[in-house]
């Protein structure tokens, strides 16, 4: 049986910043759902090691083609990664509920 490659997945700062702000904002309200959320998109963002391609490239305007890949995450989050090689590179993880026109500008 062939062993299918495992990645090395990267989170950016700049990721790291926008989960905490997510995480930071809910938890304003209600905490165990903040941890809650911060485990699933952690716990999404690990699961990239294998198979990262089983999500679809984002598609839009002013991104290059076969760029990011698309994970939708719960009912609002989206995080956005590249491959290269046998890497996974975290770049943006957004909720949609927020206006994000800024990334595909």
């Amino acid at each position: 049986m062939e062993k299918k490659p495992q990645y090395k997945v990267i989170v950016s700062d700049r990721s790291r910043k926008m989960l905490a702000n997510h995480v930071r904002f809910l938890a304003q309200k209600n905490p165990s759902a903040a941890r809650e959320l911060k485990n699933k998109l952690m716990d999404s963002i690990r699961s990239l090691y294998q198979m990262p391609e089983r999500f679809p490239f984002l598609e839009a305007e002013f991104i290059p083609p076969n760029k990011y890949h698309k994970m939708f995450i719960e009912k609002w989050y989206l995080i956005l990664y590249q491959i290269k090689d046998q890497t996974v590179y975290v770049d943006y993880i957004v909720d949609c509920r927020q206006d994000y026109g800024w990334l595909v500008r």
